[in-house]
């Protein structure tokens, strides 16, 4: 992912208050202001966002983000905040929670709301009889950012199984895209370059699987829990995999192999299971984790000549930070 995204434009308390009620007039979506954001990653960091609101529906989610582009108002989707550091200083303008969860299998395809976790959607393939998305059992997020990051476990990814996904574009016009359209390449996507404030916004997605026998897929789902539970530090806060592979090579053996687990910044450390998670295992802040992040990268750098890249996003302002602007 990309190493950071630009602070987008706070509300004043008065736009808070005169956009969070006609949101809640016109749409009938309920809205907070300065809602902390830290309990909607798995990192468990982050400032407030000038105003929230959590969808539960595609009919939501398309309203909520056309009455945003009508008004111009900056606006951050999250899934389940997983691969996502937020600031300490929190997210500028809305921040939506997109937690629209319908799913049908039809044949071959699952057709699901982009909210749906990746882990529920491996297990109704599973149950449905179909078989390619048993990696999404490792894949914390939800089927919409694994798109937006042609998220992958187990050498297969989103490329591999998209059929098509519906996006609402910068203008607040939705059409459907594939695989290619969509420019998928390892954890790359062309919704990661769409203009500050204004997401390209997965609604939905179609993914081709293929039959076969549930048992078998139960057999590869308990296989991949049991790696997880042997080689990732689930139970602690972390955002999941930190940078991206090197070509032919691992982020996490490369960390490893300079002796840095355990390096720790405040709260948080290099797992002592998985070089490639940082984890925050103290109660740590945002900045804690980020300053850790850069910290790991510089000295793979210096030792190493490889540069390292985030696969995490940095959201919100971080100008903060040392002087620098995130």
């Amino acid at each position: 992912m990309t190493e950071g995204v630009a602070p987008a434009r706070r509300l004043d308390e008065a736009e808070q208050l005169r956009l969070g009620t006609d949101i809640q007039r016109r749409l009938g979506v309920k809205t907070s202001r300065d809602e902390p954001l830290a309990r909607f990653t798995t990192m468990r960091v982050g400032g407030p966002a000038d105003l929230f609101a959590e969808v539960r529906n595609l009919f939501e989610l398309r309203a909520i983000v056309r009455f945003a582009r009508s008004r111009d108002i900056p606006l951050t989707l999250l899934g389940r905040g997983s691969d996502l550091v937020i600031s300490d200083q929190g997210i500028g303008g809305l921040v939506v929670k997109v937690s629209a969860q319908q799913v049908r299998v039809e044949d071959d395809l699952l057709i699901a709301d982009a909210g749906l976790p990746m882990a529920k959607a491996a297990t109704i393939a599973k149950d449905a009889g179909l078989t390619g998305l048993e990696f999404g059992l490792a894949i914390p997020g939800t089927v919409g950012g694994a798109v937006w990051a042609n998220a992958g476990a187990h050498e297969a990814e989103m490329a591999d199984v998209l059929v098509r996904a519906g996006v609402i574009g910068p203008d607040g016009t939705e059409s459907e895209h594939d695989a290619t359209g969509l420019g998928l390449a390892y954890r790359e996507s062309a919704l990661k370059h769409a203009p500050e404030g204004r997401p390209d916004v997965v609604t939905s997605i179609t993914l081709r699987l293929r039959p076969e026998d549930p048992a078998v897929i139960t057999g590869r789902l308990d296989e991949i829990r049991r790696w997880r539970q042997a080689h990732q530090p689930l139970g602690i806060p972390s955002a999941g995999s930190t940078f991206r592979n090197p070509p032919g090579d691992s982020a996490g053996r490369i960390i490893d192999s300079l002796g840095l687990k355990g390096l720790r910044e405040g709260g948080a450390s290099v797992s002592e299971k998985h070089a490639n998670f940082l984890v925050n295992d103290q109660k740590g802040t945002a900045t804690d984790v980020r300053r850790l992040g850069d910290r790991v990268r510089e000295t793979v750098a210096r030792e190493t000549g490889i540069e390292l890249v985030y696969e995490v996003v940095f959201a919100g302002d971080w100008s903060g930070l040392d002087g620098g602007t995130g």
